[in-house]
């Protein structure tokens, strides 16, 4: 019997996390339009594989945790993208699984990569990985973010509630628990619902912000979704407000109006796309250390009542991706 040819393979790394996903769709959809014959296998932590289906890019996900090891049965692929980082160590995981063509940016450490473009610091993430596809011929859409989550029940008080998800996965991007807490007492007194997010490991801050704000504990969905139903919720929330996280990402994919609270981090590299004025950004115009062990004092410079002054008006101007938000914390608005 004549075996049948093997389906066309391109391996895909990007083991990192939410975020890192939902700003890698562009450059994942450009390598889907790209090779239609091809079985797209993308390299990431397995918790992400429902939601990297939902991308329409994917055809498989591989687990695999930051510079892992790709398994074996993806070695000499017809394509290997990293879409991890710079290198050399991502590419050098790559480079090792000896594919056919290695689309990477340009290490001097890995001669594999020897022509393709050159890193950019302080380019924005989507940005970056679409420029990466572009220059091998593979047109990229950085608008191309929308996210389509099949229909699925949520929660009885999410539909049109304000979504406070108070967590970060470093402490310097954490605002403090009393803020949020003032947050939801203020959105709260406007008579809108709200409900407080969180991961697995977010729950006990999520019920410190509830308990502080005099907030229900049934309206606390911290560790009780996984990351389609939490996407359902967002998809649901009639607004978001979060830090520098992979909800803000969501919200941005989902077309939920959020204001997002930056630092350590400039906005000009991860914030929401500058021409969607429903995605407000509030940044005190410096950066910090993003791995501090405590909250960043740019990020401490975002006060409650500017938040609540952004979640309550519609249409106000947009602060657009490095640009200096000023704070006001005597007027309740920015100035």
């Amino acid at each position: 019997m004549t075996a049948r040819p093997r389906k066309p393979l391109a391996v895909v790394l990007r083991a990192l996390g939410l975020g890192d996903l939902l700003t890698g769709i562009p450059a994942l959809r450009a390598l889907r339009r790209a090779l239609p014959a091809h079985r797209i296998v993308l390299c990431a932590p397995a918790v992400l594989g429902p939601l990297a289906a939902c991308t329409g890019a994917v055809n498989d996900l591989s687990p695999t945790g930051p510079l892992e090891p790709v398994e074996e049965a993806l070695a000499k692929a017809d394509v290997a993208v990293n879409l991890h980082g710079r290198g050399p160590e991502s590419s050098t995981i790559l480079a090792a699984t000896r594919p056919q063509r290695l689309i990477a940016f340009d290490h001097p450490a890995v001669p594999r990569t020897r022509g393709q473009p050159p890193w950019i610091p302080g380019e924005h993430e989507v940005a970056r990985w679409c420029r990466l596809l572009d220059r091998n011929g593979m047109p990229a859409d950085p608008r191309d973010l929308r996210l389509e989550i099949p229909p699925g029940p949520v929660p009885e008080p999410v539909p049109g509630a304000t979504l406070v998800h108070p967590g970060a996965a470093s402490a310097a991007r954490r605002w403090p628990p009393e803020r949020w807490a003032e947050v939801v007492r203020g959105e709260r007194a406007r008579g809108r619902r709200v409900v407080v997010t969180g991961g697995p490991t977010e729950i006990s801050l999520a019920r410190r912000v509830a308990e502080l704000a005099g907030l229900d504990p049934s309206c606390v969905l911290a560790g009780r979704t996984d990351l389609v139903n939490l996407a359902r919720v967002v998809a649901a929330a009639g607004r978001v407000v979060v830090g520098d996280t992979g909800v803000a990402h969501l919200a941005t994919a989902l077309g939920t109006p959020s204001v997002v609270l930056f630092g350590p981090t400039s906005p000009a590299e991860w914030g929401p796309p500058p021409d969607r004025p429903e995605h407000r950004v509030l940044w005190a115009g410096r950066t910090g250390d993003p791995h501090s062990t405590a909250p960043d004092g740019g990020l401490l410079d975002v006060q409650p009542d500017v938040v609540l002054a952004q979640l309550a008006t519609t249409g106000v101007p947009f602060y657009p991706p490095g640009s200096r938000v000023p704070l006001s914390t005597r007027s309740g608005r920015p100035a």
